[in-house]
């Protein structure tokens, strides 16, 4: 999938932001990444509301492979193929897709910043260098 085709693809949608990510694309909304269009297809941000409905399309979700092991990223479900096909559906479910990456970002706790007025750690005391007797 090229940058064109997913404008195109995202048409009835609106305006998408699409970045190169990986071997493919991130495809976000206001800084809200709800999408990855990679070479193994066009994946959608799904959780425990939204999985139930690519389960029932027969969809899975995104999975790789490392030197160790294959593993599955719950998070991002492919997308039907029959919505390629129809534009005002596919516009629904990134809808829905985009409403769970919105869901997911108000669940993330924000990182604390380190501040300098954390306590200090103490330092201990040297130890002294003891002579060693040689014989």
């Amino acid at each position: 999938m090229d940058r064109e085709f997913l404008i195109d693809l995202f048409a009835d949608f609106g305006p998408v932001a699409i970045r190169k990510m990986f071997s493919g694309y991130g495809i976000s909304v206001d800084g809200i990444n709800f999408a990855l269009a990679l070479r193994a297809g066009l994946f959608f941000r799904a959780d425990e509301v939204t999985i139930p409905a690519f389960e029932a399309e027969g969809s899975k979700p995104f999975q790789y492979s490392t030197r160790a092991k294959i593993v599955l990223v719950n998070s991002y479900w492919e997308l039907p193929a029959r919505l390629f096909d129809d534009s005002e559906e596919l516009a629904q479910w990134a809808r829905v897709a985009l409403a769970a990456a919105q869901r997911a970002k108000v669940k993330k706790r924000p990182r604390k910043k380190a501040t300098a007025t954390k306590a200090v750690a103490k330092k201990r005391p040297a130890k002294k260098a003891t002579k060693r007797k040689l014989r």
